[in-house]
């Protein structure tokens, strides 16, 4: 197991991960600093743990959002032959890993 140290919100969390995970899991704390900085600027001074939970709630939206899309598009070509759907079938489960990361995170 690898230990990193993630910014977020001008803060240090020291995280581990799996050895070779290291800059992946930078990257989605980038992505989840970047959501925090924008939101932080629309909504004004707030607590950091209400930010932190509203950024959160922004991040599970857009998550189920892609879902909805994916199940639309798998819906879609149904009919259109296997190999569209395995791949249907292989975005979502990417997009399922990704959240089972960000939940243990």
């Amino acid at each position: 197991m690898a230990t990193v140290q993630l910014s977020i919100n001008g803060r240090s969390y020291e995280m581990r991960c799996d050895d070779g995970q290291e800059a992946h899991l930078h990257e989605l704390a980038e992505f989840i600093d970047e959501k925090v900085r924008e939101l932080a600027e629309s909504v004004g001074p707030t607590g950091e743990p209400r930010l932190l939970v509203m950024v959160a709630l922004m991040i599970a939206d857009e998550l189920f959002d892609a879902y909805a899309r994916i199940h639309a598009m798998s819906s879609d070509v149904a009919g259109s032959g296997d190999s569209q759907a395995a791949a249907l079938e292989a975005c979502a489960a990417r997009i399922e890993a990704l959240a089972g990361r960000l939940a243990g995170a």
